[in-house]
């Protein structure tokens, strides 16, 4: 059977033909479709959202010792955070297989960074994979679990963006059922206090040296000799770009087996072509190594050290040129940057928040970042997921010691967010007696990675009715005193609470709760919140003076009319929140009667 899949779906597809039992991930771009799509084979895996990637990988390897085929799904930035458990499960080795899936992002299309997550296998030992189409995307996946059955290792299975979003046919197997493997208690493997992990050290360099040997063996590392003028060394999608350029004109060594590398292999490719290329996405890692080796090549003396090393950037490194195409005046272009969706329940909160003065706002990874732009200007620093808190905390701390010090700190952050690593920095607050202030954004959804379900949502990843953990009452059990729940879309109502926030001098906590503006299209909480949405907005034109302010608050279905200079609402993208409304001086704005 023959399907056209995305890279992720394939994967999730490998997953299934694998026998995988046991699969956790925490939603991030590009690899949220993975789990999601685990998540369909219902009667044979059980899939789970962690509320971070260290619990997914902690999660998963647990189920691993237990005996368990089991993956844990993250994106670059989310092995960072699971990056405690990997190096130590590196040194217990696995029961059933363990397989990483890490979707790394040149380019930085939806990241804060842009790093290589191919150093994370050489600095903890471990082997790795990299496909290249959605074929391999599945089979490979598949030989990851024989692999770390086989070397008793988990295994770091690498993406890029171009992979996980990218289309290709995919050829569909059976079910392959591998069984729960026999637990057997053994504490020298598993607990790893230092008299067995000094043990465990040297079998982890045993293990890199056959690995090594198997490296230079594998079919998943092969020569294909054409034009023996240039010579292409690759992996991953760098190989599918590669070709697109030099086509017949070239060989390439396609590595898929990346780590550790096959220097047997890499020598006798080298012997065979006048010229190397090395191509590859960030990191000097494949080059560095050819050269360790003796070999000469040429990678990023030719190619840029960031982005994507798409056909158009190799042609121009390779060339001095690409195709021609056509040519766009940029200043006849329309600005379009991203911004709050019309009816986001977030547009109020930073609509009063970026007006406050002598505030500086610590932000995180979410929507509600665009809170740093215009028209709201209301965020002053974004570090990393479940950052917002702790590094408001210390620049309180900070602005604190200041004779005569006005500045208050604000954190702010999501729901998803704060049960993934925010709740820790809220502990800190409390702990160290800070006074700053934190916002937690309430939109009942893993909103930015496209709706998934968290511990607040009372939904499980594969839709079980489950505990809804109530954030109120978790913010009171770190010790918070000062908690309030605001209706984010009543902008007296949030006034009223910051007034109240900032007059204090103690830890405040406020929770603004409304859902994400797309959250009309699910199932659960339709009846609930779309009853104050049933009726739109509209501008009187008879009343509209045309001074712009509901334009101020960035909602996308508000323009002005500059023929009639007056303000007009798009009927088809109003939600009826009715902020504008609430800052119309002439209460031009009114509900629509139906």
């Amino acid at each position: 059977m023959k399907k056209l899949m995305t890279g992720n779906e394939a994967i999730a597809r490998g997953a299934y033909e694998a026998g995988v039992k046991y699969a956790s991930a925490y939603p991030g771009t590009p690899s949220t479709e993975i789990l999601e799509n685990i998540a369909l084979y219902k009667g044979d895996i059980k899939a789970e959202w962690a509320t971070n990637e260290k619990v997914a990988l902690e999660a998963v390897a647990g189920a691993s010792i237990a005996g368990a085929r089991s993956v844990a799904s993250m994106k670059h930035v989310g092995l960072n955070v699971a990056a405690d458990p990997l190096f130590t499960i590196a040194y217990t080795g696995v029961n059933g297989g363990l397989v990483i899936i890490t979707a790394d992002e040149p380019g930085q299309h939806s990241s804060q960074n842009e790093q290589d997550n191919r150093n994370y296998a050489k600095s903890s030992k471990i082997p790795m994979l990299e496909p290249s189409t959605s074929q391999e995307a599945k089979d490979m996946f598949k030989e990851a679990f024989e692999i770390s059955e086989e070397f008793d290792t988990p295994v770091l299975y690498r993406l890029t963006t171009r992979l996980c979003h990218s289309k290709g046919i995919v050829e569909c197997e059976e079910r392959k059922e591998v069984g729960i493997k026999e637990y057997v208690k053994n504490a020298s493997k598993y607990v790893t206090v230092p008299a067995n992990s000094r043990l465990l050290r040297i079998k982890v360099e045993e293990r890199m040296n056959k690995l090594a040997e198997f490296s230079d063996v594998t079919e998943l590392n092969y020569m294909e000799l054409n034009d023996t003028k240039i010579g292409v060394i690759a992996s991953g999608m760098c190989v599918n770009f590669a070709k697109e350029v030099f086509e017949k004109n070239a060989s390439y060594l396609k590595l898929g087996f990346t780590f550790p590398m096959p220097d047997e292999k890499i020598k006798e490719f080298a012997s065979k072509v006048d010229k190397i290329y090395v191509i590859e996405e960030n990191d000097k890692f494949i080059e560095d190594h050819v050269k360790s080796l003796g070999v000469e090549c040429h990678g990023k003396d030719v190619f840029p050290a960031y982005g994507e090393m798409t056909p158009d950037v190799i042609r121009k490194a390779v060339y001095g040129k690409t195709f021609e195409s056509l040519e766009t005046d940029e200043e006849l272009l329309v600005p379009r940057p991203p911004t709050f969706c019309s009816g986001c329940p977030h547009r109020g909160l930073f609509y009063e928040l970026g007006k406050r003065k002598d505030v500086v706002i610590t932000g995180d990874i979410g929507c509600y970042t665009l809170g740093f732009a215009e028209p709201y200007n209301a965020m002053d620093c974004v570090v990393c997921m479940g950052a917002s808190l702790g590094s408001g905390h210390g620049a309180q701390q900070v602005f604190n010691m200041v004779e005569g010090n006005k500045k208050r700190v604000v954190g702010v952050l999501g729901d998803s967010t704060f049960f993934h690593t925010g709740i820790n920095g809220l502990l800190d607050v409390i702990y160290n007696k800070g006074n700053s202030i934190s916002i937690i954004l309430d939109n009942r959804i893993t909103g930015m990675t496209g709706h998934q379900e968290n511990p607040g949502s009372g939904y499980t990843l594969q839709g079980e009715v489950t505990t809804e953990v109530s954030i109120e009452a978790v913010v009171r059990a770190c010790g918070v005193k000062n908690v309030r729940v605001v209706n984010p879309n009543n902008l007296e109502e949030v006034n009223e609470v910051l007034d109240w926030a900032f007059d204090l001098d103690e830890a405040s906590v406020i929770i603004t709760r409304w859902p994400c503006a797309l959250k009309k299209f699910s199932p659960q909480d339709i009846e609930e919140f779309n009853k104050p949405f049933t009726n739109k907005c509209k501008i009187e034109e008879d009343l509209c003076i045309g001074c712009k302010k509901c334009t101020r608050t960035g909602c996308p279905a508000i323009s002005y009319d500059k023929s009639i200079k007056k303000a007009t609402i798009d009927r088809n993208q109003c939600l009826g929140c009715e902020i504008c409304s609430q800052v119309c001086p002439k209460e031009a704005i009114v509900k629509e009667v139906r």
